[in-house]
């Protein structure tokens, strides 16, 4: 079962965009959209990207809608990117 984080990020030059994370299988995938009418796009990640992954998911652990399990294996993707 994927898990799905989402929030809004604000660029000067691109403007403001969703950005979508889904997490399933030990993989990332990322997307974006950037208007009601305009469709979802790859996004590639920035390092505020992934720290804003590993933040909304230690949130989500405290009310158990998310297990340590889980977040241990969004921590270690997010481990492996920087290596």
């Amino acid at each position: 079962m994927a898990t799905e984080f989402g929030w809004w990020n604000k660029d000067p030059e691109e403007g403001k965009y969703q950005v979508v994370a889904e997490v399933h299988g030990g993989n990332v995938s990322w997307t974006r959209k950037g208007g009601h009418h305009n469709p979802w796009l790859t996004h590639t990640p920035s390092d505020a990207d992934w720290d804003r992954l590993l933040e909304e998911a230690s949130r989500r652990v405290p009310r158990r809608l998310l297990s340590p399990k889980q977040f241990a294996e969004i921590k270690a993707l997010c481990d492996r990117r920087e290596s």
